[in-house]
């Protein structure tokens, strides 16, 4: 069953500029985690805001759940982020002043869960990512590699449809970088959604179900564990 489908999608900046994106298709499945590799500049990120609702394509369809994400107003397609997305960026965004569940926390408190339930997800969150125990501490008191499992954890821990990763990894050693995508992946599927991994990493790539390398000619696949394209 799709869970994302995405038709025809352009994205262009300046009248007197090629497009960023051109006649861009993508379907991704229930429990699926997928690579989206590509040069800098390509138009990977932007594709990855357009899927969030965070811009808007010229032309073209996004449907995430049945939900059309492009036709979202700004209040609703936050809303709809909140809901139903995760993200994870390579530079953290773990909030300083707040402790690892608290950081955690924070997308249920943005959804307005009771106190109980939200104390119990973030307890079990912080477990599945190796990080019990460490509840209390701050993000000045982590490394790289557990500041980048608090990012995770948080992205999950409202159970997102589906998880957002942009180079999730590029700040890590390359030891640190496998486990985190082993982790990533492995609670993507417990959590029954899907996931997206935008990264210039062929390592990384090659962990995902499958590979797709977009070009100016749109998404083409590249293989991975499972062969086949979008």
């Amino acid at each position: 069953m799709a869970l994302l489908d995405v038709k025809g999608i352009a994205k262009r900046y300046r009248e007197d500029r090629p497009p960023v994106l051109a006649g861009v298709d993508l379907t991704v499945r229930e429990g699926e985690y997928l690579a989206i590799m590509g040069e800098s500049g390509v138009g990977k990120s932007t594709l990855l805001n357009l899927i969030a609702g965070l811009d808007r394509p010229d032309k073209g369809s996004i449907r995430l759940d049945g939900t059309e994400v492009s036709a979202l107003d700004d209040d609703a397609a936050t809303l709809l982020r909140r809901r139903q997305m995760g993200f994870v960026f390579q530079a953290f965004h773990v909030l300083p002043y707040l402790t690892s569940a608290q950081n955690v926390g924070l997308p249920l408190v943005l959804l307005g869960t009771d106190r109980r339930e939200r104390d119990s997800r973030v307890a079990e969150m912080l477990a599945a990512v190796g990080l019990g125990g460490t509840g209390a501490h701050y993000p000045r008191e982590l490394s790289g590699g557990e500041l980048q499992r608090v990012a995770i954890a948080r992205a999950l821990v409202h159970r997102p449809r589906l998880v957002l990763a942009d180079e999730p990894t590029g700040n890590l050693d390359p030891r640190t970088a496998g486990q985190v995508l082993a982790l990533l992946q492995a609670q993507i599927r417990v959590g029954g959604g899907a996931g997206i991994l935008i990264t210039h990493s062929l390592a990384a790539a090659r962990t995902a179900d499958r590979i797709l390398t977009l070009t100016a000619r749109g998404l083409e696949s590249t293989g991975g564990v499972q062969q086949g394209g979008p």
